[in-house]
Parts: structure tokens; sequence; C-alpha cells
């Protein structure tokens, strides 16, 4: 037996394994590591058996590139701690983000000692500059450079600090700021060059009602013509130029609201028989309705001319409780399925139709509860910081599958389908 095996680097961390026997069907088999991987083989290809008369040629080619490995966030409110009649000591959120095994979290307001807090960890932090300083940031590069001095330099790189949103949903919070909002990005960027910055992406942050036309079918969606023209499509070129995302609020709960004929298991990724939508114009056939918003922004960014500018989605969750009678959805139990459903989605590595990699990352709107039952609660945790769910697994695909016995079980199992089909002589040949 000869085996042949091409390895082809990317930076995806979950890697396709693909078998094909000259004598049978394909078959795919996912290994994390490619060194163990190669390990395996070597002990298989010294330990097999010499009198074996198999001379089957497998062919094995190693990809690191086809599979999806999406960053799990949450979403940090000022307007929900505001809420609390004593702040929440930046440490403690620091240690409940990572006990929650959260990769990432996104600050809608960038307090310095929050971002403080974070110094040394693993937590990848999303800053947020506030509307009202749009038209000063434009105006001046000066005044982004004293942004910078004061959320960002006394603490990059000790503090993993990934992007920065020049306001969050300006095109609706303060549409007057809107023609400010590019030369502000661009300032902000460039003051990041003046300082020897270019690890921090610099974007803004836009609500999907706000600037698509329609979610269905996502083939047909476009951007609303009005903020196309003046801010979407030149910020597009920029996020190309400068190899940043597009950040975006998708939540499915408020379209369901919004659309009375969606069933309710459409956007709580429950599977049904029945429960799907077919985009006629492509034929692809939609299980849930965060890949079909998704692909609808993709798809607006494709009629733009940019399609393979990478998406992060900002905010998405779906509320535990409502003060408002007539939102009988807004109740634990599909806040659990939501979250549930999409964790899975999102682990599963599929990506969406239109985008096989997926989102480059996701951040669950929010981390905790108000303190006053007031308007809806949104928190994967309670006021008091305990846990709202059962068994939910909020790491990344990267590190839950890493953890546990999972893996050694996956190794072990994998080992030995190798075993069996490397049972006859075996030259390992690394191309």
């Amino acid at each position: 037996m000869v085996l042949h095996i091409k390895k082809e680097y990317a930076d995806s961390i979950s890697n396709d394994f693909t078998i094909n026997n000259f004598q049978s069907s394909p078959t795919r088999f996912q290994f994390l590591d490619p060194p163990l991987l190669i390990t395996l083989l070597s002990l298989l290809a010294a330990t097999a058996s010499p009198d074996a008369a198999s001379s089957t040629v497998i062919g094995a080619t190693y990809s690191a590139s086809t599979a999806s490995s999406t960053v799990i966030g949450a979403t940090y409110s000022a307007s929900t701690t505001a809420t609390y009649p004593t702040p929440l000591l930046p440490e403690r959120v620091a240690s409940t983000v990572t006990s929650l095994g959260l990769a990432a979290l996104r600050l809608d307001v960038s307090d310095p000692n929050l971002v403080r807090a974070f110094l040394y960890s693993n937590t990848s932090l999303l800053l947020t500059i506030p509307n009202a300083l749009v038209p000063l940031l434009a105006a001046n590069r000066t005044n982004a450079l004293r942004w910078l001095y004061e959320h960002v330099v006394p603490f990059f790189p000790r503090t993993k600090i990934a992007a920065i949103s020049v306001g969050n949903d300006v095109l609706e919070s303060t549409p007057e700021f809107s023609q400010f909002l590019l030369p502000a990005i661009q300032n902000v960027h460039l003051a990041l060059l003046d300082l020897g910055i270019r690890k921090i992406a610099v974007s803004t942050t836009f609500s999907f009602v706000n600037v698509v036309t329609a979610p269905f079918p996502p083939s047909a969606a476009q951007f609303i013509d009005a903020p196309l023209q003046t801010v979407i499509r030149p910020l597009l070129q920029f996020l190309r130029d400068t190899n940043s995302s597009f950040f975006v609020n998708v939540y499915p709960y408020n379209l369901y609201r919004l659309r009375s004929e969606i069933p309710i298991g459409f956007p709580l990724f429950q599977e049904h028989p029945f429960s799907f939508r077919d985009d006629m114009a492509t034929g692809v056939r939609y299980w849930n309705l965060f890949d079909m918003m998704v692909d609808a922004v993709i798809s607006a960014m494709a009629v733009a001319g940019h399609e393979n500018i990478p998406l992060i989605v900002t905010e998405t969750g779906w509320p535990s409780s409502s003060t408002d009678p007539r939102e009988v959805e807004a109740n634990p139990v599909y806040a659990e399925l939501y979250i549930k459903g999409l964790l899975g989605h999102l682990k599963s590595g599929r990506g969406t139709p239109l985008r096989k990699e997926g989102v480059a990352q996701v951040y669950i709107y929010e981390l905790i509860d108000k303190q006053v039952r007031v308007g809806r609660n949104w928190g994967i945790l309670f006021a008091n910081m305990t846990n709202k769910y059962k068994n939910v697994d909020y790491r990344s695909q990267s590190d839950s599958v890493l953890g546990g016995l999972g893996f050694f079980k996956m190794v072990l199992s994998q080992f030995l389908v190798f075993a069996f089909l490397l049972r006859g002589n075996a030259a390992i040949s690394l191309l």
C-alpha cells in the first residue's frame, strides 16, 4: 500500500481529510492537528504487516480551508449596566467572560477601566466609539488620536483589541451624522497608522432592518438606495482596501415579529419537515432565519460590487422576557432554543449557503440582564451574574472541540479506521 498525503495550509482550525480509495467511494475524516495526523500515520506505517499483499493505492488530501471557525462573543451593554445602582467591577466582568469561555467581547461603550481589566487575557475586544463623537472625528484626525490615546494606546497589544466600530447604527440613531461617518472611519484608521498600529480593523455597525431592502429571497436583497450611494458603497471600498469587515446587527426575533407568515420554528433553528424556505432564483434551501438574513447581506454586498468582504454579526439574540404583554414570544424557553440553536449551527462548520466559511464573528446580545425590569431582557446571565440557561457551551469551535473526552474519542476512532485501511505495507510520501 502506498499513501500519498498532500498538505494545503490555511488559517482554519478544522481540517478536512479525504481518503480516496480507488476501490471504493471517498471517505471524509476531520483532524484538528496536522502533526498529530502525520504521527498517527507514521506509527501505522511502522507497525504495518510486511507480509500483507495489499497493493491498494490511496490518495489523501489534507485541506485546512474548508470548514468555518466562527469566533463567538457577547455584547456588554452600557445601557444595561446603567440600570444597576452600583456599577459592576471591571475585574468581575472580565472573570465572568473568561469563565463562560467566550472568545470575544463587544463593548458598546469603551470604558478604559474595562479595557484594562482584560490585560493579558485571551479575550478579543471590539470597541465602539459613541455616535456623538462621529462629527468631531471626521473634522480632525487629532480628535481621533486623542480618543485612541485614552482607549487603545495604554493597553494594546497587552489587551487584544481586534477592531473598532465608529458609531453604532448611526443611520437610524443619528441620521444627521451619516455624512460624517466615512471621514470619521478614515481618520481613526489613519490615526492608528500614525501610531504604528496596523492590526486593529476599523468599521461601523449597521442594523439589518435599516439597510437591507428585504430578506427574502436572499438573492434579491439589496441595500436601501439612500445610504447605499452616500455611505455604504464607499465604505465597502474602504473595507476592501483595509482588509476590514462589514458589521451588522442581525435579529431574527425582530424580523419574525414583522413578518407574521414566518413559522416560529424557522428563527429558532428547529428543523421541522416543513420549516424551510427555498430561494427559487438560486435553488438554495434555508432551514433557519439567521442564515437567510446573513445571506441577504452578502447578496446586497455582491450587488454593490463587494461580495468577498468578511461579515461580523455584532448583535444577535432573543429576549427571555418583556414587559410588553403583546410579546408572548419573548420568553426563556424560546430564548434558550435560539441561543443553543445558534451556537450549534455556528460550531457545525456549515457556514451559510452563500458563504461556506460562515461569518467571521458573532456577538450574542447581551451578556447580562437589566437590574430593573423595563422593556426586554436579553442577557445570557441574570442580573446577579448567574447562568440563565443550563448546559450551554459558549466556547468557539476551536476551543470546544479541543476540550474534553470528545477529542480523545475522535482521535481513537479515526486511528482505528486508518489501522484498518493501512494493514498492508505502507509507504508514506508527503507531497
